[in-house]
């Protein structure tokens, strides 16, 4: 029933072309780690039976769901305008459309287009609370306007984002949908499992498993390595795969990246501690720090 489908939920649109010929009448096929599934027409139009069944065949087990359609509800588009009196008072309404869509990550993104905002939400948030939803309304809307921004939903959309269910739920989708440029460790002059293998018996005793490793696809200067836990790969800058690049420098990039498989990523207080003071610690245990520091700074 429409009238008791949460704010945020999408409605599922039956499109057989899509669908083996014995399977017409069905909404969409559930493929996880436990089998497949067909989820009939009429427990997917109802949102609550659908998640149930979705969740019961074990979505974090790399499910996937090969087919939706989605619809945004009237009650969205409510939401927007609401946020939007509340930020321009004087100014007329324009045409809004707001969708969700397929997107890597988190992601939304607010845009004006003659006169018309288009509104592109991550389907993650799809089935968010109320209050979430007007709090993304309200920022997107802000920002785009140069409004200042409202504390309590700034607060209320950063508690949401970094809890511990949408950030499993957000990694997972990276899994699934993200692509990873994958070159290879074998650099000209560095070769990384080397490097890294070297580093795991000095530090870890030999008992870190290794992750992918390979060089950037670009000579970046910014970003100078990452670990991406999505897809367990580190990736290392190729502007440090040169003759005269010090072995220590190397060595300290891929060391810090593996603390980072050591010390994941926690959240205190809806805040995302990056480097913890375990982390911090495990770092100065590196014998040639400041050597390293030092030569990266020269970039």
């Amino acid at each position: 029933d429409p009238r008791h489908r949460p704010v945020g939920t999408p409605r599922f649109r039956l499109d057989s072309t899509r669908l083996p010929d014995r399977s017409r009448g069905r909404l969409l096929l559930y493929r996880g780690a436990a089998g497949c599934y067909w989820l009939s027409q009429s427990d997917s139009l109802r949102p609550n039976c659908m998640q149930s069944l979705i969740r019961d065949l074990d979505l974090a087990a790399a499910g996937k769901l090969l087919y939706a359609n989605v619809v945004v509800s009237p009650e969205l588009q409510q939401i927007f305008q609401d946020e939007y009196r509340v930020v321009r008072p004087r100014a007329p309404m324009p045409q809004l459309q707001v969708r969700f869509r397929r997107f890597t990550t988190l992601n939304t993104t607010i845009r004006l287009r003659e006169g018309n905002l288009h509104v592109s939400l991550s389907d993650v948030l799809e089935g968010a609370p109320e209050p979430v939803l007007r709090a993304i309304a309200h920022i997107l809307i802000a920002k785009l306007y140069r409004k200042p921004l409202d504390a309590r939903h700034t607060r209320r959309y950063r508690h949401f984002s970094s809890s511990e269910s949408v950030m499993r739920q957000t990694e997972l989708i990276r899994q699934m949908r993200g692509r990873k440029t994958i070159l290879g460790p074998k650099g000209q002059y560095y070769d990384l499992e080397e490097v890294f293998e070297s580093l795991n018996q000095r530090f870890f005793h030999g008992l870190m498993g290794r992750p992918l490793l390979t060089w950037s696809s670009h000579m970046a200067r910014r970003s100078l390595g990452h670990y991406d836990p999505a897809h367990n790969t580190i990736v290392i800058s190729r502007v440090f795969d040169r003759r005269n690049t010090p072995r220590c420098a190397v060595e300290y990039l891929v060391y810090h990246e593996m603390l980072h498989l050591k010390h994941p990523v926690t959240v205190r207080s809806g805040r995302r501690c990056v480097h913890s003071r375990a982390f911090q610690h495990d770092e100065r245990l590196f014998p040639e720090l400041e050597a390293a520091k030092r030569y990266l700074k020269q970039l």
